[in-house]
């Protein structure tokens, strides 16, 4: 009923009664999205309606109306095959501003019919392979770049960069080809890359370092949205990127490091959207090359030198653990290096961890980013290590057993899932420098047992990587238990009495006597054997 009322006053009324029809329809089916089958014909003639009337000159208020209609009904895969046709495409793109290579964004009542229109072609390339392919005749993904370029550091249009980056998201893990168009083409990293560091606001002090406000607000909810989308966009533009082939590829990928450092170290508006923030940076992290991932940590500057409020000298003896890492100032500093976005990473492994599901998705991420930032730079190994495989002291409990970090990563090494206890255990053989030894010391053999087969190192030795020759230093406390400790489960058990000093010299003459007997047994049944050996 309410199609056939809006579809009569569509085909028949004027611009004011359409604009109150759609708006009323909009508010009713906001948040529907299965509809019913028998009014598929219905919304169907709906929306070829609603078409006919955005070729108009009508107001923008009914304009608006008549996208967010559209929107709604684009939700339903079955009403787009009629209606996705070259001719409605080019009305949406012309509605987008993407037809335009120089009109400017300076009509700000404009903008809600840019959105939504941007909004109805995100539904529609989503839910409609004719759109799809017709997005590339069209030749979107240039459109939309040249829509990002209009929009560049104009702080009031992030609705619109928010669904043209979701629209390019969208297209790029839909076609292989426009990922290809985006890199190398339309220059997408570094265009992308703007649109992080305008969302963030980001200054330079360097090259590759920016500054960071501990202090300043959080991010707001549209920037956060705005930065998320570009997250995906630039993964998808960089997912086959591991090696870097020219000096203007290694920039580009330091730059876009520097900015995703940055990203670790700012929240958004609330925990869970901070969470989302940093989780799509770990996934872009992953793919830029491990060369280029030296700029996650940077030398401290001439102002937190000075500011330093602990030195190595006023660590305790006793405090091993720490050694050459202290805090200064809310920074987290590993031998004169700013390692806070290494932490982060290394909290937000923990949480993944804690959260006690979908470890494939949500934590081998984290953990493969850290396995291969140890493994190519020595102080990001060194400091993990000191963070998360500090000298051992307390040596009664199993290595699996308790709430550290390393007891966690332990329990994971016997996980069900083959791929998650493969790259924990990974992870946790790199920071011993891929040596069995120091493996064994920090998991137990039969923790380490699967790596060890799987690697061919079940009788020792260290893995096929190099490492620095530093040498780990055991606690006093370590070394007096070490004796002690079952190789297997990797903790100290008590030495097992021994049922001798509680026998009576009587007992004692009776076992002795038992064991002869039974060697004298073996004895004969062996030389029995042997004469029936000769006879034959």
């Amino acid at each position: 009923m309410d199609e056939e009322r809006a579809l009569y006053i569509v085909r028949a009324g004027e611009a004011g009664a359409i604009e109150r029809v759609l708006r009323d329809y909009s508010d009713k089916h906001r948040a529907t999205f299965k509809f019913e089958p028998t009014d598929e014909d219905k919304r169907k003639k709906l929306c070829e309606g609603i078409f006919k009337v955005l070729i108009k000159d009508i107001p923008t208020t009914c304009q608006v109306s008549c996208l967010e209609v559209l929107r709604i009904l684009s939700r339903d895969k079955k009403v787009l095959v009629p209606v996705t046709t070259k001719e409605n495409m080019q009305i949406l793109l012309r509605l987008a501003k993407l037809n335009e290579l120089d009109d400017s964004l300076e009509k700000v009542s404009e903008f809600p019919v840019i959105v939504e229109s941007l909004k109805c072609l995100c539904n529609i390339v989503f839910n409609s392979q004719m759109a799809q392919q017709l997005s590339l005749e069209l030749n979107l993904a240039a459109k939309l770049c040249n829509l990002l370029r209009k929009c560049k550091d104009r702080k009031f249009i992030n609705d619109i960069k928010c669904f043209d980056l979701r629209l390019l998201f969208l297209l790029s893990l839909l076609h292989t080809d426009i990922r290809s168009q985006l890199r190398y083409e339309l220059q997408g990293l570094p265009l992308l890359t703007q649109v992080l560091e305008s969302a963030f606001s980001i200054k330079w002090t360097d090259e590759y370092e920016s500054a960071i406000d501990h202090n300043g607000p959080p991010l707001s909810p549209q920037e956060t949205d705005c930065a998320i989308e570009a997250l995906k966009a630039l993964f998808n533009v960089t997912v086959d990127s591991w090696k870097v082939h020219k000096e203007s590829d290694s920039h580009q990928f330091r730059v876009m490091a520097a900015v995703l450092r940055h990203c670790l170290l700012i929240v958004g508006p609330t925990e869970d959207k901070t969470e989302e923030l940093h989780s799509n940076a770990v996934n872009l992290l992953s793919n830029v090359p491990v060369s280029c991932l030296d700029v996650l940590i940077c030398p401290l500057t001439h102002e937190e030198t000075a500011q330093e409020a602990t030195t190595l000298d006023e660590l305790p003896s006793n405090k091993t653990a720490e050694k050459e890492t202290v805090l200064k100032n809310n920074t987290m500093v590993y031998n004169g290096m700013n390692m806070e976005a290494i932490h982060v990473l290394l909290n937000f492994m923990e949480k993944r961890i804690d959260k006690g599901s979908s470890y494939r998705e949500g934590l081998t991420p984290v953990l493969s980013l850290l396995t291969e930032c140890s493994r190519a730079h020595r102080n990001i190994r060194k400091f993990l290590k000191d963070q998360v495989l500090p000298p051992l002291r307390d040596v009664t409990n199993r290595p699996e057993v308790g709430s550290t970090v390393r007891n966690k990563l332990v329990r994971l090494m016997t996980h069900v899932d083959l791929g998650v206890k493969q790259i924990a255990a990974e992870f946790l053989f790199v920071l011993c420098k891929e040596r069995v030894d120091s493996l064994l010391k920090y998991t137990g053999y039969g923790n380490a047992a699967g790596l060890l087969a799987a690697r061919g190192l079940l009788a020792g030795g260290r893995g096929d990587n190099w490492y620095s020759e530093d040498e780990d230093t055991d606690t006093e406390e370590y070394k007096n238990a070490k004796p002690n400790i079952n190789l297997i489960t990797g903790h100290l058990e008590e030495p097992m009495p021994n049922p001798i000093d509680e026998m009576t010299e009587e007992q004692k003459e009776y076992e002795a006597m038992k064991l002869v007997n039974m060697l004298d047994k073996l004895s004969r049944r062996a030389d029995v054997k042997d004469l029936h050996q000769d006879g034959g």
